[in-house]
């Protein structure tokens, strides 16, 4: 008896979280103007010689997302580039004065 409540207490916890869901947040505005600070970011870290590895990657998916429609995670991809130039930037300038070590 104790599983049989105990399952039907998951299946209706279950149901309601599928119906609590909603759809895509994010506007493709928002993936295009993330996606554009992405870009600004990044170009500024190439200037500088520092553009990390996987910083040109992420956008790439950032744009194939944004292009199969699904603009939240465009938006969640293209922020992590601009983090990734924003961080490469700042690196470019801790690292621009260092001597090696004798």
């Amino acid at each position: 008896m104790k599983t049989i409540i105990k399952l039907a207490i998951a299946s209706a916890l279950a149901l309601s979280l599928a119906a609590c869901q909603t759809g895509p947040t994010k506007t493709v505005a928002e993936a295009d103007a993330a996606i554009a600070s992405a870009k600004a970011a990044n170009k500024k870290a190439k200037k500088v010689g520092y553009e990390w590895r996987d910083t040109g990657k992420i956008l790439k998916k950032a744009a194939k997302a944004k292009g199969k429609g699904d603009f939240d995670k465009a938006v969640k991809l293209a922020g992590q580039a601009e983090r990734q130039a924003i961080n490469a930037v700042k690196q470019y300038h801790d690292q621009k004065n260092v001597k090696p070590m004798l």
